[in-house]
């Protein structure tokens, strides 16, 4: 596996436990060092469990860089990262280009490399064209076989996944693949075997249409707050038609993470080199822009006008819950802006923080526990829905806040109960 980031350290602790002999490298020497030494960089609920058991087991092991141990391998993951481009908002493959030069001279008998990362359609043909380059007396078949991971749910989404997917062009790694995943069999997941072009595209595809979902009813509450609709119920309404699906029909102050703002822009940039339109998702991505400004809004109406000189308790800063990953979440465009104004912000998350702290303004005061950070303020902003702010006290919440304004921006309770608990609430498309 090469890449000891999030897909290849929950890919590599993933195979592992299907019962295969896995090496994870990187070339991050302290990476590696850490690992080694039982240190999770990523927080990923039940992965550092699952790499220590199988390290333990002897099908785990770390290594920092390539050597000659990749020619004793049946396959060779590509699993590093592909982040967005500066300039054109491409996926930059440089770090894949140099795993495959890195790779291709050691290969020693049959070999199957596997693009895993997030990569633009033709790259794993660009793939083989360097290993041929570099080792053209290589015996080796390229493959693509995307991840469909959820950050805080990524170890279920791989053991339990809706399918898995594989871009092939010969039987034979086909059977390699099919092997790997064999354990799966016992569940029925579906296995799509395809070409690799297909592969490569239906992650991005199938993202692009989940961004589209969530940016669909972020613009649905805007409209049911204009008119005095409840965005759940249209939301349950639509949800229940089978063509639709509940999924990703929740409101709240737009998506971030690491995968769909830099998918989405990477499914434009592709559609615009092969003079396509890609229309829909040019104007997913303006929404979920123009939504978290809506939620800067939100606030500043909430507060009466202006956050000048208000003290705001922020519960929640990762983009999601069940993760640390601060990757454009919503709390990096909404937080600067109020701050800017005369804000000042008592944060509390309960993994993100230290993350964070290098990337919001210094002013930001960090506390690791909830109610001491609602002490003596005027607002509560609930940010990110971490099941610890699902059930929190109301009535010491009341107490101990200085002002009464509770806004929402998850919907995690109820208008009428927050309002007779004696909150100025207000929340998202309600």
């Amino acid at each position: 596996m090469a890449g000891a980031g999030y897909v290849g350290l929950v890919s590599s602790a993933c195979f592992a436990e299907f019962g295969a002999s896995v090496t994870c490298i990187d070339v991050d020497s302290d990476r590696i060092a850490r690992l080694r030494e039982g240190v999770i960089p990523i927080y990923e609920p039940g992965l550092a469990e699952l790499i220590g058991k199988n390290r333990e087991q002897g099908r785990l092991s770390f290594r920092e860089g390539y050597d000659e141990t990749i020619g004793e391998c049946d396959l060779v993951f590509i699993a590093v990262g592909t982040p967005a481009r500066r300039g054109d908002g491409h996926a930059d493959l440089k770090h894949v280009y140099q795993a495959a030069r890195d790779i291709a001279p050691l290969l020693d008998g049959y070999t199957v490399i596997v693009d895993k990362s997030t990569v633009p359609v033709g790259t794993a043909r660009n793939v083989e064209r360097i290993v041929r380059e570099v080792n053209p007396d290589a015996q080796f078949d390229i493959a693509a076989n995307p991840e469909f991971l959820r950050e805080g749910a990524a170890l279920a989404d791989f053991m339990r996944p809706d399918r898995v997917v594989i871009g092939v062009e010969s039987r034979r790694a086909e059977q390699v693949l099919r092997e790997l995943y064999r354990p799966l069999n016992l569940i029925e997941t579906p296995m799509m075997v395809t070409d690799l072009e297909s592969a490569e595209l239906i992650k991005y595809a199938a993202n692009a249409f989940l961004a589209t979902k969530i940016s669909f009813i972020n613009e649905i509450s805007a409209l049911c707050e204009a008119v005095g609709a409840d965005v759940h119920a249209v939301a349950r309404g639509i949800g229940l038609d089978g063509r639709i699906g509940r999924k990703f029909l929740h409101p709240g102050p737009g998506y971030g993470g690491s995968c769909f703002p830099k998918d989405t822009r990477a499914l434009v940039r592709m559609a615009q080199e092969n003079n396509t339109a890609s229309r829909i998702v040019e104007a997913v991505m303006e929404v979920n822009e123009a939504q978290k400004a809506r939620m800067t809004g939100k606030i500043r109406n909430a507060l009466g006008g202006s956050e000048n000189g208000r003290t705001l308790a922020v519960l929640g800063l990762s983009f999601k819950p069940e993760t640390d990953d601060m990757r454009n979440a919503p709390a990096l465009s909404i937080l600067p802006e109020l701050i800017e104004n005369g804000a000042a912000v008592h944060a509390h998350d309960p993994q993100a923080m230290a993350e964070a702290k290098a990337l919001l303004p210094d002013s930001v005061r960090y506390f690791d526990e909830v109610y001491a950070a609602m002490a003596g303020v005027d607002a509560v902003v609930l940010m990110t829905e971490w099941n610890a702010y699902r059930g929190m006290d109301l009535d010491r919440i009341r107490n101990t806040m200085n002002g009464n304004v509770f806004i929402d921006l998850r919907n995690v309770y109820e208008p009428d109960a927050m309002r007779s608990a004696g909150f100025d609430y207000h929340c998202v498309g309600r």
